[in-house]
């Protein structure tokens, strides 16, 4: 099997070279060799997708069996590709991502769900990430690819939130780091909140499996619900730490939800993997699953994700990472509010 992967070196793209390469596959990777470094045992091209002679020089070096556009995330570059390199490839797969649905987390999306208008044409004038910009931008890609690329021949895949070694948006390593330290933990109350994150292995070994099948088509990539719950996440983050804590106790605190709104806490930043809206954690991936994805437990996503960093691990650097996470004075005063309300709550209860 022959495979090309645009990018292959941060986080998705990384550990999906590292397994075909594994497999035993043909790989061979483009990017402009500036971030993370390369995986061994595959064939280097640098070059830069936006240029036209650089994919003209890619393009000299196929067929593949597939083409993987792991990243791309500006329409116009990514349809580029696709006119460019698209008729190399028996296959041509784009990572996309659930936050191309139009009502998605506002309400639980399957692969029917209308996805937003994306202009295929729109080049990104300004690369900082931005969460408004990201869903509608990557359906653009999606509409651009589909101008060179048959629907036979074109699969898609659709991750929810992806954890794992190699993290970079940071947010199961926040978590990780803030149960290192110890002391009251503020968490959004239930504790058995469902979630569904996919381990990125999990991912990308499905995403190969798909390719020698020729599989075609959109597939949601998620947990399946009833897969994990925050609670268990945070009690492996607890577990998984224990070593570097010594004798400093966790006291996870729950407070509701809606009162954090009303303080002002940042959902999904300020405590990671949190958001209020219903369907951020009802995604329908039953598509991926009766086609094989398999996800493994929750708490071995933790635990080889911190063996990674404690390891000395670091992921390649990227600006979302700052935007993650509770400054620790805060977290104090507003864990303190919270056990002032519910201690007057308290006893209220013993008055009525």
């Amino acid at each position: 099997m022959r495979l090309l992967v645009l990018g292959g070196t941060w986080f998705v793209g990384r550990v999906l070279v590292e397994d075909a390469v594994g497999r035993g596959w043909a790989v061979t990777t483009f990017n402009r060799g500036r971030s993370g470094p390369d995986v061994a045992g595959v064939h280097l091209v640098r070059g830069d997708r936006t240029n036209t002679k650089d994919l003209d020089r890619l393009a000299a070096d196929g067929p593949w069996d597939a083409v993987v556009d792991v990243g791309g995330a500006e329409p116009r570059s990514v349809g580029l590709a696709a006119q460019v390199l698209g008729a190399q490839a028996r296959r041509y797969v784009f990572v996309s991502t659930v936050s191309v649905y139009r009502d998605w987390p506002a309400s639980p999306v399957d692969e029917s769900s209308p996805p937003h208008p994306g202009n295929p044409d729109l080049v990104v004038e300004d690369p900082r990430w931005d969460a408004e910009r990201y869903g509608p931008h990557k359906a653009g890609c999606e509409a651009a690819i589909l101008r060179s690329v048959s629907s036979d021949r074109l699969l898609i895949v659709r991750p929810g939130v992806v954890l794992g070694p190699h993290e970079y948006v940071g947010r199961l390593p926040w978590w990780l780091r803030r149960m290192a330290r110890g002391g009251r933990v503020l968490a959004p109350a239930p504790a058995n909140r469902p979630i569904q994150p996919v381990d990125v292995r999990d991912l990308a070994s499905f995403l190969l499996d798909l390719v020698g099948w020729s599989a075609s088509g959109i597939f949601n990539v998620a947990a399946p619900a009833g897969h994990a719950t925050y609670g268990r996440m945070l009690e492996a983050c607890t577990a998984a730490t224990r070593d570097v804590r010594g004798s400093d106790e966790v006291e996870i605190v729950w407070a509701e939800p809606d009162w954090l709104v009303e303080q002002g806490v940042r959902q999904w930043t300020e405590i990671p993997l949190w958001r209020v809206p219903p369907g951020t954690w009802q995604v329908d991936a039953m598509r991926a699953a009766a086609a094989g994805l398999r996800c493994r437990p929750i708490e071995q996503t933790v635990l080889d994700t911190w063996a990674w960093l404690a390891a000395g691990g670091a992921p390649v650097w990227h600006e979302r990472q700052g935007e993650h996470g509770i400054d620790p004075a805060r977290e104090r005063r507003i864990i303190d509010m919270w056990g002032l309300r519910s201690d007057a709550a308290a006893s209220e209860q013993r008055l009525v």
